[in-house]
Order: C-alpha cells, then sequence, then structure tokens
C-alpha cells in the first residue's frame, strides 16, 4: 500500500535524485500535508505508542521528586522555569506540578511552565491537561524563545524522534545511506556518494563487515548543545530520558511503529512513527565539551528505583482494591522491569547541570 506521503517522496526523489535518510526522517515526522506529528494522534492505546508517562502517573511523579531534589541542591532558588521540551499530552508535567505542590510549597510559588511545542494539535490537549495551572503555563514553538532565568528541563523521549544520517560500509570505505527508488518503483535503501569522517567512528577503529551501518545525529547535537548554552548562561538542570545505548557502536537502529508494532521503516512513511536509538554517549560529550556537569548515566529503572518507585507505589497501591493494585505493580514492571515490552532496561537517563552539582540516584562523576 503506498501512502500519500510516498507518492510525494518518490516525486520528490524522480525529480532531484535520492534523499538522506535524515530528509527522509524528517519529511516522515514533520512534512506539513502528510508528516506523522501533523495528523495523526500518536500517544496512548488507541494511538501507535505508549511513552511512560501515559502509563502510569508514577513516573511523572518521580521526574517530579527529581526536580525538587535539582531545585534543593541549586541552592532552592526564588523563581523556577520549568521547562518541558516535546510534552506529550501534557500528563507528565501534571504528575510532576502534583508532586512540587505537595512536597515543595516553596518552589511551587515561584514557579512558572513553559512548554516547548510545535504542535497545534498537541497544545490543545496539553491545555486541556493542565488547564487547572493555566495561568502559569505558557507555550513556544521554538526552545529559543524562553524567557531568562533559572531552569529546570525535562526531555522525555525528545531525541529520539530527531532524524539522524547513517552512513553504510562498501568496498570503497563508509557511504551515506540514501532512500531511493527500487526497479519495482517502491522505495528502497541504497548507498550514495558522501563519505563520513573516519576520526567520527568509535575508536578503536575496528573493521566491520560490509554492510555495517554508523549512525550520527548532527540535528540531536545541535539541540544538545542549545540546551546546555542555557543552562550554562541561567543556571540549572536538564534530565534527559530516551531509549538508546550509552557507548557509541554500529549498528542500525532505525525503526518505525505503527499500531503499537514495529513496521518497515520505508513501508507507510507518514503513518507509522520513525526513531532511532540514542547515543548517550555522544549528547554527554557535547555537554561535557560546553562546559556542563554530566550527572549520569543510569537505566531507566534504576533511576526509578533510586528515586522511591517501589515506596510510592505501595503507598499508592494501599487504599486501592485488587484489580488497582494489580495494575499498578503491572505499571511498576513495565517501566522498571528488564525484558521484551518493559522499558527498564532499554531506556537511559542522564542529567547536566550548571554549576556543577551531584544529584541523587546517580553516583557522582569525578
Amino acid at each position: 500500500m503506498s501512502t500519500p506521503l510516498a507518492q510525494k517522496i518518490k516525486a520528490l526523489i524522480r525529480a532531484t535524485g535520492p534523499l538522506s535518510v535524515a530528509d527522509y526522517f524528517s519529511m516522515c515526522l514533520a512534512d506539513p500535508e502528510h508528516g506523522y506529528y501533523r495528523t495523526r494522534e500518536p500517544f496512548g492505546p488507541a494511538g501507535d505508542f505508549i511513552t511512560a508517562p501515559e502509563i502510569s502517573q508514577l513516573f511523572g511523579e518521580m521526574i517530579g521528586i527529581f526536580m525538587v531534589h535539582a531545585w534543593q541542591r541549586h541552592g532552592s532558588p526564588a523563581a523556577v522555569q520549568l521547562v518541558e521540551i516535546g510534552p506529550g499530552r501534557g500528563t507528565m508535567m501534571a504528575d510532576m506540578l502534583r508532586v512540587i505542590n505537595k512536597l515543595a510549597p516553596r518552589m511551587a510559588d515561584g514557579l512558572s511552565v513553559h512548554l516547548v511545542e510545535t504542535s497545534e494539535r498537541l497544545r490543545s490537549i496539553q491545555r486541556i491537561a493542565l488547564q487547572s495551572y493555566s495561568t502559569r503555563v505558557k507555550w513556544y514553538d521554538n526552545f529559543e524563545k524562553l524567557p531568562e532565568g533559572f531552569t529546570l528541563i525535562a526531555a522525555n523521549e525528545l531525541f529520539d524522534a530527531i532524524p539522524i544520517r547513517q552512513f553504510v560500509k562498501t568496498p570503497t570505505g563508509f557511504r551515506e545511506r540514501m532512500v531511493g527508488l527500487g526497479p519495482d518503483d517502491q522505495l528502497m535503501f541504497a548507498a550514495g556518494v558522501a563519505g563520513l569522517n573516519p576520526d567520527m567512528l568509535p575508536s578503536p577503529a575496528t573493521p566491520v563487515p560490509e554492510g555495517t551501518v554508523f549512525e550520527v545525529a548532527p540535528a540531536r547535537q545541535a539541540v544538545m548543545l542549545a540546551l546546555c548554552e542555557r543552562l550554562r548562561q541561567y543556571g540549572g538542570t536538564a534530565v534527559i530520558v530516551d531509549y538508546g545505548h550509552m557507548v557509541s557502536g554500529y549498528g542500525d537502529t532505525l525503526q518505525a511503529v505503527r499500531a503499537h508494532a514495529f513496521d518497515p521503516p520505508l513501508e507507510h512513511p507518514g503513518e507509522a512513527d520513525l526513531t532511532s536509538h540514542v547515543d548517550f554517549e555522544d549528547l554527554a560529550r557535547i555537554a561535557v565539551q560546553a562546559g556542563l556537569y554530566l550527572n549520569g548515566g543510569l537505566r531507566q529503572g534504576d533511576f526509578l528505583y533510586g528515586l522511591g518507585l517501589l515506596e510510592r507505589a505501595k503507598a499508592l497501591a494501599q487504599s486501592k482494591d485488587s484489580a488497582e493494585q494489580t495494575l499498578i505493580a503491572a505499571a511498576v514492571d513495565r517501566l522498571a522491569g528488564e525484558g521484551a515490552g518493559k522499558m527498564g532496561e532499554l531506556f537511559k537517563v542522564i542529567a547536566v547541570s550548571s554549576p556543577a552539582i551531584d544529584l541523587a540516584p546517580f553516583r557522582s562523576v569525578e
């Protein structure tokens, strides 16, 4: 089956030649007419995937606890800008604010909420979720437009949706992986002419077989750098949660998800969510080079357990019937457990701060 965006991409390829994976990725998610995030409701049971905040209020509550802790370690400043980039349905922010109001009234008193969201459709959903905080919430279509001041930033499943470039090993070295047209007029991957600076490959350099894919993410690096520059200028902490790997390496992690199942990435452009694994070593390197202090990394399960996930789940379950208690236990297992369909091991967490502060539950980094 060919989608409207597939027809548009094929026409573009016929006119101008193959697209880079980065350009294909970008069109699939953000094409003004047919892009996935412009036309679909991706979140929740009726969408294509479920994010951690939608699984249980426990996730957002743990992030809220972490934000209170970071605020205290920064010296409890009177004015706080709480920022979420890519806030989804607003669920995590609502859960964070409920915890902050309860645990740190003084922090809550000086708090303003800033959501960086480009989708007007998602903004309307966020307005409903956050209506009880409506006087404190502002929306921005660009991170650079945030006002000055001490900032705490949450980014959950942000970086995985930022396009990557892919390079594939050929007999003549690594060449950029492109999306072109096959003999049957279907989209297919092919090696282009652009090469890769060998210095960008994981070190020490080891021979890898032909067909091996290496991913680089300059757009992710740019977002990370902008985030770090802001913290360096005004002070604060950012916590980043996403699925990916702690150590840079080889491998094709480009994937599409449609109706809660994996889908071939070239099969339904515009009708499937396109993502790839986040290279946390690369993000950490950008932060340290920018002069920020790194706390991390941890697997999501260890991060949540370290913040008191089990204790909070036990308290939440106390007044509930057995069916509700079973649901809470299942949510804990999905958020923090290991294995297929669970997030505890695949998802990783880092935090970056300026000035330097050690944050629980991370071990201090020398």
